[in-house]
């Protein structure tokens, strides 16, 4: 796979990966970063600007946790509107993905 495609891939799961973690949990943006980069080898740098939509379009929001490691973390939280929205996304997803296995010959 070209890098370009992976890189093409990744920022459009990307969304759907966040709301699929903090269906789990809440957390706060950089362990959220961690295990994207860990998981999927996405950049820390494309977590900030996603998490500032998701609040603004009404899908997460956020609370402080006092640290013993520093100063309050951000906390992010799915909305009732967010697990909509990730259902809706895996949904999509799922339709997405079988249809591709269909094109490439491996699901029929």
């Amino acid at each position: 796979m070209t890098e370009s495609l992976q890189v093409q891939l990744k920022k459009g799961v990307l969304e759907l990966c966040v709301l699929a973690l903090l269906s789990r949990q809440d957390s706060y943006a950089y362990e959220l970063a961690s295990v994207l980069a860990e998981d999927v080898g996405m950049g820390e740098g494309t977590i900030y600007p996603l998490m500032r939509r998701l609040q603004i379009d009404g899908l997460v929001k956020t609370y402080l946790v006092e640290s013993a490691s520093g100063p309050p973390r951000k906390y992010y939280k799915l909305t009732p509107a967010g697990r909509t929205a990730f259902s809706a996304q895996k949904t999509e997803w799922q339709e997405f993905v079988s249809s591709i296995n269909r094109a490439l010959g491996a699901s029929r």
